[in-house]
């Protein structure tokens, strides 16, 4: 049985979203032409029921993979357990993996809420609007655990990837990884990654972390017809997965590098006491070519 899906319009494009499938957006089209914005989501992936088949799903309380199973806060240790069955660390939060309730609902705009218990009390909220051919996105968080935890938030949209797909997104270097997906070392972005200008995807396997971003991006569909000005706040990192030979890549804003709880400083994440909120944004405009 498919979970409900709520729909939204702007007379441009069409939103669908399920909100009991970890918060996430089913597809994105172009209403005139049907053309899919994001990667497309049948009958078969909706049916799959776990988030990584749709479009795009919300990242909290913490993005990407975390070592040494779990975390320390100033008030205790946070043990974690690995949450897919690809991958040995546990990975994008828990938001990904529970139902959202719907709390707000317009023809353009859409609240939904999820009240979470795991790894600790916090309750996140993900508004959707649609305006003109924009998809304003904004996902927030508020903990409430009596002990305070270091909190990072993202977003993890899957786009079509085509032949001649371009991406620009300044960035100042680019975290190399190891054989699970940690950093080891941050390093000046080798030409084939350098998307400070528009540049192609490479053809070898790409899921990296790029560091100082602007938060602006633009994504060139030329074979599709349309391309994507992009605009994120509190958000000075962003990661590019781009597995070789398929038909989509993900293109990621997010608060904080990967294994952020274990790096020196805790970059971009936020500790937060019972009550204390972080947001992260991210538009993404439609533009026909």
């Amino acid at each position: 049985m498919h979970p409900a899906i709520l729909t939204l319009e702007d007379g441009i494009t069409r939103l669908t979203l399920a909100p009991q499938t970890g918060g996430s957006i089913v597809n994105w089209n172009v209403i005139a032409s049907g053309q899919p914005l994001l990667r497309p989501s049948n009958d078969e992936a909706l049916g799959a029921g776990t988030a990584r088949k749709l479009a795009c799903y919300p990242l909290a309380p913490w993005s990407n993979r975390i070592s040494n199973g779990g975390f320390e806060s100033p008030d205790g240790w946070f043990a974690l357990e690995p949450n897919s069955h690809n991958d040995a660390l546990p990975i994008h939060g828990s938001a990904w993996q529970q139902p959202w309730e719907v709390i707000e609902q317009s023809a353009q705009h859409a609240c939904l809420q999820l009240n979470s218990s795991i790894p600790f009390a916090y309750r996140a909220q993900l508004h959707f609007s649609l305006l003109d051919g924009t998809l304003s996105i904004m996902l927030q968080v508020t903990h409430l655990d009596a002990r305070a935890a270091w909190h990072g938030l993202g977003l993890h949209p899957y786009l079509p990837r085509t032949a001649n797909t371009r991406l620009r997104a300044t960035a100042s270097q680019v975290w190399l990884t190891d054989e699970t997906g940690l950093p080891t070392e941050l390093e000046n972005i080798p030409a084939a990654w350098n998307f400070n200008a528009l540049n192609s995807l490479p053809q070898t396997r790409l899921d990296n972390g790029f560091t100082e971003w602007d938060g602006s991006a633009l994504i060139s569909q030329p074979d599709l017809g349309y391309e994507l000005e992009c605009r994120a706040t509190g958000s000075e990192f962003f990661l590019v997965f781009c597995p070789p030979g398929l038909d989509f890549f993900c293109f990621e804003p997010v608060s904080h590098p990967v294994n952020a709880h274990h790096l020196p400083g805790h970059p971009g994440l936020r500790l937060l006491r019972q009550g204390e909120s972080a947001e992260l944004g991210f538009s993404l405009s439609y533009r026909a070519l």
